[in-house]
């Protein structure tokens, strides 16, 4: 059976980077380089590779560098031309397909990863979306957490979230799930709460930014009030959801790196620096001498 395919991206980049701070007070928390390339272009190529054909960029006023990011700079490319940077220039000019497009809402106020989904309602309409939080950088062996989870779109036209088991100390951190497995081993999510104490949280699955939601979201949103922290909690609309759809949890293949805590965001510098041919040696020969 086919499915309406899921063909748009939603990325909320309008949030204010605080735990950055002073780096993020001028240059968007997206754009914080892993090694040579801004977390927000990791996301948009896991995007890519899962076949999504409008990137649809939730920004504020002062985040349009990461829209600057993806235009094409013609004096740039012309540049590195001249300079026999072949290789610079191509991967300036690749950086999202001539088949892929991109697009645009301003966030005016910073209301909650729920609402910023919301501001996206007129762009994605009511087909099924992908949601993808930069901060979370998804690092997989092989196919990326997002095509992952398209597959399993394609195969059974139920959407997904994407999780994982977290220590239990850490619930009140994260939107937690319980699931019901099927006969085929399919986690169905049963329930979903916003950050809840270790003592009352329903299991240690925890929601990582990787959404697969159909459009009937955007409905439940506008009903959401305020919840966890004052805003509006997407978790709350996908309780919403749940009551009349199905999702599946869908725990990835992959390492995720919090690159919203400077501790993440270290650790994954390290960890894809080291994937580098041209850097790994003099990293180690540095790292044995930190012993």
């Amino acid at each position: 059976m086919k499915y309406a395919p899921v063909r748009k991206a939603v990325f909320p980049v309008a949030g204010l980077g605080t735990r950055f701070l002073p780096a993020t007070k001028s240059i968007p928390k997206e754009m914080l380089p892993i090694v040579d390339k801004p977390l927000i272009q990791y996301a948009v190529e896991e995007a890519v590779e899962a076949g999504i054909e409008t990137l649809v960029f939730v920004v504020n006023h002062k985040k349009m560098a990461i829209l600057e990011h993806f235009d094409e700079d013609a004096d740039l490319q012309s540049h590195l031309l001249v300079q026999g940077k072949h290789d610079l220039h191509a991967q300036i000019r690749d950086i999202i397909p001539s088949s892929v497009s991109t697009a645009h809402v301003i966030q005016e106020e910073a209301l909650g990863l729920g609402h910023a989904v919301w501001c996206a309602k007129s762009l994605v309409g009511d087909e099924p979306f992908a949601v993808l939080l930069a901060d979370d950088l998804i690092r997989s062996p092989a196919t990326g957490c997002l095509k992952q989870m398209v597959d399993a779109y394609r195969a059974t036209g139920v959407g997904s979230i994407g999780v994982e088991k977290i220590p239990a100390a850490m619930t009140d951190r994260y939107g937690i799930v319980s699931v019901q497995a099927d006969a085929k081993g399919r986690d169905y999510i049963h329930a979903i709460v916003e950050k809840p104490a270790p003592d009352v949280a329903p299991s240690r699955l925890g929601v990582v930014g990787r959404y697969i939601l159909p459009g009937e979201i955007f409905g439940l949103l506008e009903s959401v009030r305020a919840g966890v922290g004052g805003e509006i909690q997407l978790t709350d609309a996908i309780a919403a959801l749940l009551e009349n759809e199905q999702l599946l949890a869908h725990a990835f293949e992959g390492i995720r790196y919090d690159c919203g805590s400077r501790q993440g965001f270290i650790r994954a510098t390290v960890d894809y620096a080291l994937g580098h041919d041209d850097l790994r040696d003099s990293l180690l020969e540095y790292f044995a001498t930190l012993v």
